[in-house]
């Protein structure tokens, strides 16, 4: 269709003002121009980790399609979307001017233009989609394995549980009294930084409800690849079920657990909390004061099973704050307490999960559409903490969040030019991560 000229110039930038006497102009018809040329960091990373290409083999062999027909195959698709939330595009329409862009094309290992939002939004529709979602996340346990050089001497698996807020009639949504809205509440298991797996669930159930056949699982693989691993299962109140309790002692694997607060508790802590307020009103209420004491303790519902607990003696400007942990871990109580409140390090990796690769955009009707976002989400963090932990590390972005190395080595600007012979990315000279950029490129090469 022909543009009419009197359009075309007045989005010349006629509104720019004039730099020394130079006009500034402005237009969108620079060519081949990509603003998310770091997406070939990625396809680095991706091909050297075959999360994708796996998880592509599962889709693969559900795909109802018929395969005479099918222009855009199931590993095309995820990587395109996958690809897409890593570099922030939330929506399918974004796709709909992304399929143009070379640099997605090359990324996804494709010549010609890429899907559109329509064909995406049946990909994540499809009914094969309920068939494929436990495998995938047998995959991404397998790609967690990979990630270690040799045999972990332990592992701290956490557990822990968060909200995903809805806002239409979505299968499986609830009102849920503590979030104070109709949400979904999503299981997550980390190790360290590593995402081990996410299973969506709804808020109707406790949240703890499939901890103990999600630890079952992975305890199972972890053991057949690493049969001597010491295997330490980690998560605040509301993982301190009986079940999983005695399910761990059967099974060899520790556990260090919240326990909430009571009078019983509160009790063996009494002396503990007078000396604590003793030294705090004696320092002059500059900083809290925090001792730790180790106890034996019998809950009703344990029916005569003794188990360790360490209880926290706080006393600070706010007053006591008791607390307490469960554990069948040895060592001193500060130690043990310690190692419980490192937990808090996955609740950073849930926020970047939800603010920064959208885990929580949960709009579609299909209960395990929507568990497949998420898990498209998780492959999505995959590939950026692998490129994080393994390539930045020692470097200025070692810590950096998913946003910044998206803002900082992804969304960067380059000239595309594509022949017979070649495909050539033309960056900015002045790109102030250039460092970086060719570190990742050069730990990902091929061999």
């Amino acid at each position: 269709m022909t543009k009419c000229n009197a359009e075309r110039k007045f989005f010349q930038g006629d509104f720019f003002p004039f730099l020394k006497r130079r006009k500034i102009k402005a237009d969108f018809d620079g060519g081949n121009v990509t603003g998310d040329g770091g997406v070939l960091l990625l396809r680095q990373v991706e091909k050297r980790l075959g999360l994708l290409k796996r998880m592509g083999r599962v889709l693969e062999s559900v795909d109802g399609r018929q395969r005479g027909k099918v222009v855009h195959d199931a590993l095309g698709l995820l990587t395109q979307r996958v690809y897409g939330i890593a570099l922030g595009y939330e929506d399918l329409n974004d796709h709909d001017a992304l399929r143009h862009d070379i640099a997605w094309q090359t990324a996804a290992g494709k010549t010609e233009k890429l899907a559109g939002s329509s064909t995406l939004c049946r990909f994540e529709n499809a009914t094969s989609v309920r068939k494929a979602c436990l495998a995938m996340m047998e995959v991404m346990v397998d790609v967690f394995i990979e990630s270690f050089d040799g045999p972990p001497e332990e592992l701290i698996l956490d557990f822990d549980n968060t909200d995903a807020e809805v806002h239409g009639g979505q299968e499986g949504r609830f009102f849920h009294g503590y979030y104070d809205e109709y949400c979904f509440l999503p299981l997550y298991v980390f190790c360290g930084d590593k995402l081990v797996l996410a299973l969506l669930q709804p808020s109707e159930d406790d949240g703890a409800k499939h901890a103990g056949a999600v630890l079952k699982f992975l305890v199972d693989k972890l053991r057949r690849k690493w049969p001597a691993v010491r295997i330490v299962y980690r998560g605040d109140s509301g993982f301190a079920r009986k079940r999983h309790l005695r399910w761990c002692e059967r099974n060899g694997v520790d556990y260090i657990v919240g326990l909430a607060k009571n009078n019983r508790l509160e009790a063996e802590l009494t002396e503990s909390m007078c000396d604590a307020e003793y030294l705090y009103q004696r320092g002059g209420g500059a900083e809290s004061v925090r001792l730790y004491k180790s106890f034996k303790y019998s809950a009703g519902s344990w029916r005569g099973v003794e188990r360790r607990v360490v209880g926290k003696a706080e006393f600070g400007p706010n007053g006591g704050n008791p607390r307490f942990v469960l554990t069948t871990l040895g060592g001193e109580p500060k130690d043990i307490y310690e190692t419980f409140c490192a937990r808090g390090n996955m609740e950073n990796r849930i926020k970047e999960q939800k603010l920064g690769l959208f885990s929580d955009r949960m709009s579609a009707h299909s209960w395990w559409t929507n568990q497949f976002r998420m898990l498209l989400s998780a492959a999505a963090y995959i590939l950026l903490e692998e490129m994080r932990s393994r390539a930045l590390a020692g470097t200025r972005l070692a810590k950096a969040q998913v946003e910044t190395i998206r803002l900082k080595l992804l969304k960067i600007g380059a000239v595309v030019r594509r022949n017979t012979r070649s495909i050539t990315f033309h960056f900015s000279s002045a790109c102030p991560f250039q460092d970086l950029f060719w570190r990742i490129a050069s730990i990902y090469a091929p061999p």
